[in-house]
C-alpha cells in the first residue's frame, strides 16, 4: 500500500504580533515590542506551501483559531459582549489579554504528536493533540486544535484523534516538535523517537515532559518507542523544542552534535533498529548559530523522483558557517540532494522556522480519502487563500494596536471571511 506524507501548514492568523510571550525562545524575546506584519507573514507561509506543492509534496493547511479569543477570557471571569470582555481584559490583565491575541497556532508542529499507521497497535494513524501546558498563550489553543483535527481526520476507520492530556507540568506536551520517526519509507514500520526534557535548572524551561511522551506512545499503542533526553546545553541556548536542533525523515537524522544528552547511546540504538540509517551531523556550527539560523528547523522531505530536499529559511544563507554546513551535507553520501531556500522571516522573528510551521502526517492512499479534503491544497484553493489574505489581513500591528477595538473588528472579520471561504471549498468525494 503506497503512503505519502502530507505537510499541513498553519495559516498565519491576522493578529500575528511580537508580544514576547515565550520564555526560552530567543527570537521571541529579542523582537518583543517590534512592529509585526500579519499580511506578509501569512503570504510568506502560503508561498512556502506553494514551493512544496511544486516539488510534488502533498500540502494541506490548518486555519488559525479566532483571535482575539474572547471566549477563552470568559473562563477567567470576564463578562459582557465580545468587545466588553476584550476591553476589560486589556485594562485589568494585559498579559492574559495578549495571550488571547496570540497567533502562535501558526506553528503547527506543536499541534499534535502524529503516530503513523504502520507503527500503531490498531493500524490507524493516531494524533495526540498537544496540551501546550507550559505556556499560557499556547495552552489556549489545545481544545480548538482538538476540534479542528477531529474535523479533518474524521474517518474512524483510518484515524484516531486523542484529546489533549490533562494539563500540568508533569504532563506538559508540545507535540510533534519533540517527536521523530525513522523508517525505510513512509509506509514501512518505523522507529519512534520521543525527545523530552527534565528539570535540571537553568534560565530556560524544558517544555516536553517524558511522562507526556510516554502517554502519547501508549495512546497509539506504539511498540518499543525510544526516549531521548534533550541536550542541556541546547535547551539553554534557546532550543526550546527538539526540532530547533534536529530533524528526521525516513532514513536520515540531521542533528547538531549537542542535540541529545546521550548522543552515542541514542545513535547506537537507532543504528541497531534501522540498518541503513544516515546520521548527518554538522561541524563548525555553534549552538548559537544553529538557533539564530534555524538550520535544523528546516523541513526535510522526500521527493517523488527520489532523494530528499532540505527546505531552509533564508537566514541559513546569511551565516557563512551554516551555509558551508549545508554545502557539506549536499556533497556527502546521504539522500539529501537538494536545498530549497524560503522566506519566512516574519515567523522566524517570533522563533519559528519552516519546520515549526507544519504538521507532517504520513497516510495511505485510502486514509487520504478519509480526510476532509477541503484542507488539502490545490492551485485554486491556494490562489483563493492568497487573495483573501491580501484583502483582509492587517498590514501591520504595533504593540499598542492590540488594545484597539478597530483591530479586533478587523481580525474577527478576517476570520469570518476565512471560515466562509473554507465552507465553499468543494470537498472531493471519496474514491
Amino acid at each position: 500500500m503506497s503512503f505519502v506524507e502530507v505537510n499541513f501548514d498553519g495559516l498565519v492568523g491576522p493578529t500575528h504580533n511580537y508580544a514576547g510571550l515565550s520564555p526560552g525562545n530567543v527570537a521571541s524575546q529579542t523582537n518583543y515590542g517590534e512592529v509585526a506584519y500579519p499580511r506578509a507573514a501569512a503570504l510568506q507561509g502560503l508561498e512556502k506551501m506553494r514551493v512544496l506543492m511544486e516539488l510534488g509534496v502533498p500540502q494541506g493547511f490548518l486555519p488559525p483559531p479566532r483571535r482575539p479569543a474572547a471566549d477563552a477570557l470568559r473562563a477567567y471571569g470576564f463578562r459582557g459582549s465580545e468587545a466588553e470582555v476584550l476591553g476589560a481584559a486589556a485594562a485589568e490583565d494585559l498579559a492574559l489579554f495578549r495571550a488571547a491575541c496570540s497567533a502562535s497556532s501558526m506553528w503547527r508542529a506543536n499541534a499534535a504528536t502524529v503516530l503513523a499507521a504502520p507503527d500503531t497497535a490498531d493500524g490507524r494513524t493516531h494524533l495526540v493533540v498537544a496540551n501546550l501546558a507550559s505556556m499560557l498563550h499556547r495552552s489556549l489553543e489545545a481544545q480548538e486544535t482538538y476540534a479542528l483535527l477531529s474535523r479533518i481526520f474524521r474517518d474512524p476507520e483510518h484515524f484516531a484523534v486523542h484529546a489533549p492530556l490533562p494539563a500540568g507540568r508533569h504532563f506538559s506536551d508540545e507535540g510533534a516538535a519533540n517527536h521523530m520517526r525513522l523508517a525505510t519509507d513512509h509506509g514501512a514500520r518505523g522507529v519512534n523517537v520521543f525527545v523530552h526534557g527534565e528539570p535540571r535548572g537553568g534560565a530556560f524551561p524544558e517544555r516536553q515532559s517524558r511522562r507526556a511522551s510516554e502517554a502519547a506512545a501508549r495512546l497509539g499503542g506504539v511498540q518499543d518507542p525510544v526516549f531521548a533526553l534533550q541536550g542541556m546545553a541546547a535547551v539553554q541556548s534557546g532550543a526550546f523544542h527538539n526540532d530547533v536542533v534536529a530533524v528526521a525523515n525516513e532514513t536520515v537524522l540531521l542533528a547538531h552534535p549537542e542535540a541529545f544528552e546521550d548522543r552515542e547511546g541514542l545513535f547506537d540504538e537507532l543504528a541497531r533498529r534501522l540498518p541503513g540509517l544516515h546520521v548527518v551531523e554538522t561541524e563548525g556550527v555553534s549552538l548559537a548559530e544553529a538557533v539564530s539560523s534555524y538550520l535544523f528547523n528546516s523541513q526535510l522531505v522526500s521527493l517523488p523522483e527520489g532523494g530528499m530536499a532540505l527546505i531552509l529559511p533564508a537566514e541559513s544563507c546569511e551565516t557563512p558557517s551554516v551555509w558551508r554546513a549545508v554545502e557539506t551535507i549536499l556533497a556527502a553520501n546521504n539522500p539529501i540532494n537538494r536545498a530549497v531556500v524560503v522566506d519566512v522571516r516574519e515567523s522566524m522573528r517570533n522563533g519559528g522556522g519552516p519546520a515549526c510551521l507544519r504538521l507532517r502526517v504520513p497516510v495511505s492512499a485510502a486514509a487520504l480519502q478519509g480526510m476532509d479534503r477541503r484542507y488539502l491544497l490545490n492551485a485554486a484553493r491556494w490562489e483563493a487563500l492568497m487573495r483573501l489574505v491580501e484583502a483582509r489581513w492587517p498590514e501591520a500591528i504595533a504593540p499598542d494596536d492590540l488594545a484597539d477595538p478597530a483591530l479586533w473588528s478587523e481580525a474577527l472579520a478576517a476570520h469570518a471571511s476565512l471560515e466562509k471561504l473554507i465552507e465553499g471549498f468543494a470537498d472531493a468525494p471519496r474514491l
